[in-house]
């Protein structure tokens, strides 16, 4: 996440539990999905009478309906402009995505959340209104990169372009010695958030604790001293 985000999340309400998504591809799917188990009322819509069908035999949603969103009076009648917070996850249709962002935006939808395929299609959305563009292939490939270059790492969070919080397998290097031994502030510049032990981690260790071969470390600290370490 970038800082320029944080305007757009911090905006969005506490108490909202209604999302509307438009569009149920795989990206779609996912989020109507996730949204419905975490115990949200979704409301989907796709062109595609089939892919409403399954939606609704799947139960990965509480309502779908088939409709072409980019005819603002079928959004309208839909009640799509009712919602706080709308998906558009409509990504390799880049005519009927800015299009369907345009409406959304115009309809007076205060939180827009659109899909990008490309560079360009995430600048178009952006002029038409979208309050946040996600860009998933890309984050997922860059993610793939990362893994394949230092799979040592098992998360990585971004917190802007030069700094990071990454979980980590604890390296053999740093195998039996204690928090306070391996000095990773003044070795690295890095701080320890935490460390795995028994299947849960600890929050803020104590200086004491060793670290064991195959259990998982929590650091935060600039990209440049995370790649320093013995991975």
């Amino acid at each position: 996440m970038n800082l320029s985000a944080l305007s757009f999340f911090r905006s969005l309400g506490k108490n909202n539990h209604q999302f509307a998504v438009i569009g149920l591809g795989r990206f779609g799917r996912s989020v109507c999905s996730t949204l419905h188990r975490l115990g949200y009322e979704v409301l989907a819509t796709d062109i595609d009478e089939k892919r409403v069908s399954e939606a609704l035999t799947e139960r990965i949603v509480g309502h779908a309906l088939q409709l072409d969103s980019t005819e603002s009076a079928a959004l309208k009648e839909a009640g799509i402009f009712e919602f706080d917070t709308v998906i558009v996850a409509i990504g390799n249709y880049i005519q009927e995505s800015i299009i369907t962002t345009l409406n959304v935006k115009e309809g007076g939808v205060p939180h827009v959340v659109a899909k990008a395929s490309s560079e360009v299609h995430q600048k178009l959305l952006k002029r038409v209104g979208a309050d946040h563009v996600v860009f998933p292939e890309y984050e997922a490939g860059c993610a793939l990169a990362r893994t394949l270059t230092k799979p040592s790492i098992i998360e990585r969070f971004d917190l802007d372009p030069d700094n990071s919080i990454v979980e980590l397998i604890v390296p053999d290097d740093f195998h039996g010695k204690t928090i306070t031994e391996l000095q990773l502030r003044n070795r690295y510049g890095l701080n320890l958030l935490a460390v795995s032990h028994d299947g849960k981690f600890l929050i803020n260790p104590e200086p004491t604790k060793r670290l064991e071969r195959g259990t998982a470390m929590v650091v935060i600290g600039h990209n440049k001293d995370i790649n320093r370490l013995p991975i």
